[in-house]
């Protein structure tokens, strides 16, 4: 079956994500630097910050995908690479031209047993390869999706098959890289009860990135928030509150609330961008700004200032 079934909930013992003094880089620059981090498992686990913060790099590192430079990182209890066939990681973005003449069910059947060498033609690896992909796009609402090709899907529905994608294998920890870019109000709440759906049916663990924070305020367990290098985990009030805020910053941060939206916000008022902001690109002075305009590619940014688009 793609998703394993719920684990005991009665103890508390499972720890799906820890880090200790974790450091990550990208090339000679680091990125994250002395993060402590403790998901437990069944948790939904909001992940914000500054433009080139980290989080891309975060969620990557998680996935097995990029090394640990120092500290430490254990994903159900071994490495990210040991842990790997247990995640489920839907990226911010793909290649030009990856949905070119795919069909829905054809994209997820591609990841499943993606660890493996080539694909098995015996009729039996066919079928359960075949049953494991209508199972996935059911857990992810898409099921009437299954024979549409992927370049003919809205941003909400390509959305839901590539989480479906994500579930194709059997796991318990969901990575979701900005699952809420691009996509209208309607479009958001429906991944956003996806999300919750499974987390309340299988248990899954998901970390998942943002530009706002207004549309995952009634399903996230805690906060993750990265910024100048550094990062703190807590609920939603510890985290988001101009004390822990300004300490990231690096400068006084502030918090205005109204009709139960958060904005985020520098004390004296915004800044101007300076050098480069790209997270994957030459290291800027980007972690200590702050801007309100939004960019339309698929790096890794993030105004500190929330508003709440798309969240009404």
């Amino acid at each position: 079956m793609p998703l394993e079934p719920r684990p005991d909930t009665d103890t508390d013992t499972a720890i799906a994500v820890l880090a200790r003094g974790l450091r990550l880089a990208r090339g000679a620059r680091d990125v994250v630097g002395e993060l402590d981090l403790r998901i437990p498992q069944g948790q939904v686990v909001g992940l914000f910050g500054s433009n080139g913060a980290g989080k891309t790099t975060l969620l990557q590192a998680l996935a097995g995908l990029l090394p640990v430079r120092e500290g430490e990182l254990r994903v159900f209890g071994g490495t990210p690479a040991q842990a790997r066939r247990a995640i489920g990681y839907v990226a911010q973005s793909v290649p030009d031209g990856a949905y070119s003449r795919l069909r829905a069910c054809d994209f997820v059947a591609s990841a499943w047993q993606g660890e493996r060498w080539g694909m098995s033609l015996s009729p039996k690896a066919g079928a359960r390869r075949r049953a494991a992909v209508r199972e996935a796009l059911h857990a992810a609402d898409a099921g009437h999706l299954e024979l549409r090709g992927m370049d003919t899907l809205s941003g909400g529905e390509r959305q839901r098959v590539c989480i479906a994608q994500a579930l194709v294998n059997p796991v318990r920890m969901l990575l979701l890289d900005e699952p809420l870019a691009n996509l209208d109000p309607r479009a958001q709440l429906g991944v956003i009860e996806l999300v919750r759906g499974l987390r309340q049916r299988h248990g899954l663990a998901v970390l998942l990135s943002a530009h706002d924070i207004n549309p995952l305020l009634g399903v996230m367990d805690s906060v993750l928030y990265l910024a100048g290098g550094r990062g703190r985990q807590g609920r939603v009030d510890e985290v988001i509150e101009p004390g822990a805020l300004s300490a990231l910053y690096g400068l006084p941060m502030q918090v205005a609330r109204h009709d139960g939206y958060l904005f985020i916000h520098p004390a004296r008022g915004f800044m101007a961008e300076q050098g480069g902001h790209c997270e994957h690109g030459d290291a800027g002075a980007a972690d200590a700004q702050v801007h309100a305009h939004e960019h339309g590619h698929g790096h890794d940014h993030a105004p500190a200032s929330h508003a709440a688009r798309g969240a009404r």
